[in-house]
This record gives structure tokens, sequence and C-alpha cells, in this order.
């Protein structure tokens, strides 16, 4: 078993293979893809790794608070998961 097998293993996490040039069986993760390719990817990122931790921290946030999603009606995922829980949208603040 490789290295990534043992560490997801070791945390709980079960993997699924899949066969390849099935990306129909992978829709979800195939269209993520995409979007970081897009928007995340295309940018100048920095070469060190602290660096690009943080560019992508900056992306995550974007893209999980601020960032219309077609799939949620147009809205950001934060704010389709506090409106189906009934809840106000989290402050950056109340994340952390």
């Amino acid at each position: 078993m490789a290295g990534f097998e043992k560490a997801c293993e070791g945390l709980g996490i079960r993997l699924f293979v899949l066969p390849p040039r099935s990306p129909k069986l992978n829709g979800h993760v195939e269209r993520i893809q995409r979007t970081f390719r897009d928007e995340f990817y295309t940018r100048s990122l920095p070469s060190q790794i602290p660096e690009l931790q943080r560019e992508l921290d900056a992306y995550l946030d974007h893209y999980n608070r601020r960032r219309p999603h077609r799939a949620l009606g147009g809205l950001a995922p934060l704010e389709y998961l506090a409106r189906i829980r009934g809840e106000a949208v989290p402050t950056e603040s109340q994340m952390c």
C-alpha cells in the first residue's frame, strides 16, 4: 500500500477506484477540477508552498463564501447551507 493510501486509511477515509476514462462516474469531482483549472490554476501562482497555501485558502474562501453557484440557485455554498438549515450565514470570525 502506498503512502497516500496508508494516510487515508489512518484518517478513516475510504478511497474509491474508478475505471479509467469514466468521467460520468465522477461528475462532481470532474466539475470541481474544471473550476479550479479555469479559476485558480490560471492565475500567477507562487512557487513556495506557504504562499501557495495562502492563495489556495483565499480562493477556497471566495469559492465557498462569495462565489455564486448555478446549481445552488446563484447562492454561495455557505449561503445555501445556512438557508436550508434556517440559520444566518456564519461570519469569518465564527468560522475560525
